[in-house]
């Protein structure tokens, strides 16, 4: 006897049953014959056309020609049973599909117009259950009650759930109770979470029109997509914690990529003019609800541009993918309406920081910066370099104040490691961060392609390094090889793309735009192997019923009773109806004896 029965719910139990009743009536719940689909819920209701008037009934209705296959819509639709409505010989049902849900009306003798009505009066009426996936050919027509809707002539069982639906339901006073609405259950069972609760997909479907838009900009402005290594030797493109990894082929430690702008690089030096990659970047930092150590980024290098002509690009790329998103340039946003139409405000970092601080970190030392930093306290130590205290600043009093679009531009050197110098002031480099909603959106330069220059700013990063700095930047050695090849003058941006999706679907936690966010593992509740019980005396058969009863350590049953014990395990095998002799209440005194 298969005692894995006794870790399923009374409901999972009979939706097995109902399966293996399905078999033995000969009909397979999970047929492998294609179902052919002609039409879907959202297309069907879109396209209805009512019937002409043929007549006016007694209050003076409109009276319409009755609807049949030959002068309706026959449709071929499949999907899955959210509600049923039994009504004697007809019923409605809810089917939910791709893109929507439809009513369908099932009748007795339409779908069962010979004698045998198994069809109708076993199949749907008791062994279907809500969740289950069915295919119905019927015509469309429009109810009583002007709910337009499906007449069901042929009803196929496509597959069958074992596992029932936590359906939302609403009280009279409109108030809703079981909903799946605990974040973390959500993002753990996202099948379950598009499947039930609304609106959940289409923040998923934007999220392809956003990627399919952006894609679609680029190839029409001429520029290859391309794949770099997600594998790398060396982290480099941005300064970050990596996670590591073994390469038992190669017999060494490998690092998943943090950024793909090295490689990237080394193509616009082999000579295509604009490259870019989609894909996933990993940072092995913290997790919080704007921020996952696995995200998608968007890297784009394009060969004789500059950072004013990257910020005209930009505007007008984000202005389009919000139009084709929402229809129109804005989005709205806990009470703050957003607009992605050209142009942004651009905004010098250090002028920001003194707009918000008072404090110019023009010509100041590290030291001072520090001692600023301190003084406003903020957590500071020696290990952090200029760049990095005027990241402190800026992100302690700055970014969160810019809402509508705004550049930040003219970033300090110490910053930024792979950026061209500013052309006019010295010290300063050929960047910009894009900051909407308060949270950076697109990190931006004007490439440096000096191969010294790089070489002295990757030996600068090394010396943070030295001072204990796990996020300074390693030096690539075959990057800087490629450099002095020669590369021309070069644009570069990264945008995130869960960040943008954020944005442009109005979320403001991360995992809400990620079908699939990382996720510590399930609490298991922890249970002494079946051994530990067998030691003390307990048959092997008996153990799962012990765990069912809720005993799932020996320290459990320390000063249990037998008799309440044996009620316990009487009571389970009779529910299950396991062919199993309960032990006797002296055989459990003995055995509970044993357990100190």
């Amino acid at each position: 006897m298969d005692l894995k029965v006794l870790e399923l719910s009374e409901q999972e139990i009979v939706r097995r049953q109902n399966m293996q009743a399905l078999r033995d009536m000969g009909i397979e719940p999970y047929p492998a014959a294609e179902f052919p689909v002609t039409a879907w819920s959202t297309d069907i209701v879109k396209d209805f056309v009512d019937l002409p008037i043929i007549g006016k009934d007694e209050e003076g209705n409109d009276i319409r020609e009755t609807a049949t296959p030959e002068n309706s819509p026959v449709v071929s639709i499949a999907g899955r049973i959210m509600s049923k409505r039994i009504m004697g010989k007809a019923a409605f049902a809810e089917l939910q599909d791709s893109k929507g849900r439809i009513q369908v009306y099932v009748q007795r003798d339409a779908i069962c117009p010979d004698e045998n009505k198994d069809l109708y009066n076993v199949v749907f009426k008791k062994l279907l259950d809500l969740g289950d996936f069915i295919g119905v050919k019927g015509y469309v027509f429009r109810t009583k009650t002007g709910e337009i809707s499906v007449h069901v002539m042929e009803m196929t069982v496509l597959s069958k759930s074992l596992k029932p639906l936590p359906i939302v339901k609403t009280d009279a006073d409109g108030n809703v109770y079981d909903s799946f609405d605990d974040p973390e259950l959500r993002y753990r069972q996202r099948y379950v979470d598009l499947i039930v609760n609304a609106g959940v997909k289409e923040t998923f479907l934007k999220r392809a029109t956003i990627i399919r838009t952006m894609r679609r900009i680029l190839d029409d402005a001429g520029y290859t997509e391309v794949d770099t290594p997600i594998l790398q030797n060396i982290p480099g493109g941005a300064t970050a914690r990596p996670f590591m990894t073994h390469f038992n082929a190669l017999n060494q430690d490998m690092y998943m990529r943090i950024a793909t702008e090295l490689y990237l690089k080394r193509l616009i030096v082999g000579g295509f003019e604009g490259v870019y990659e989609m894909g996933k970047n990993f940072r092995n930092e913290g997790m919080d609800k704007t921020h996952n150590p696995e995200f998608t980024c968007m890297e784009l290098y394009v060969s004789y541009k500059d950072l004013n002509w990257g910020m005209g690009f930009t505007e007008r790329m984000l202005e389009e993918i919000c139009t084709a998103v929402n229809g129109k340039p804005e989005v709205e946003i806990d009470g703050n309406v957003i607009s992605f139409k050209a142009p942004y405000r651009r905004l010098p970092i250090l002028e920001a920081i003194q707009e918000k601080t008072g404090f110019d970190c023009n010509g100041k030392s590290e030291e001072e910066i520090r001692a600023f930093c301190k003084e406003k306290g903020l957590d500071v130590d020696e290990t952090m370099g200029k760049g990095k205290l005027i990241d402190e600043l800026f992100g302690e009093f700055c970014e969160g104040t810019f809402i509508q679009p705004t550049f930040i531009t003219e970033y300090p050197v110490e910053m930024s490691p792979l950026t061209k110098m500013h052309r006019s002031k010295p010290g300063l480099t050929e960047r910009f961060e894009l900051m909407v909603n308060g949270k950076e959106l697109a990190n931006a330069y004007s490439e440096l392609n000096d191969p010294i220059d790089q070489e002295e700013r990757f030996k600068e990063q090394m010396r943070l390094a030295a001072k204990g700095d796990d996020e300074a930047m390693i030096i690539d050695q075959d990057f800087l090889r490629a450099l002095q090849y020669g590369m021309p003058p070069t644009f570069g941006i990264g945008i995130g793309i869960d960040r943008l999706v954020m944005l442009l679907t109005g979320k403001f936690v991360i995992g809400e735009v990620m079908l699939f966010p990382q996720m510590k593992p399930e609490k298991r509740i922890p249970k002494d192997k079946p051994e530990v019980f067998m030691a003390l005396g307990f048959k092997e058969e008996i153990i799962p019923i012990l765990y069912k009863c809720g005993y799932n350590l020996v320290s459990d049953l320390a000063g249990e009773k037998a008799q309440k014990v044996q009620q316990l395990i009487g009571e389970v095998i009779k529910k299950y109806k396991l062919d199993i002799e309960k032990p006797s209440v002296q055989e459990l005194e003995e055995t509970l004896n044993r357990i100190s």
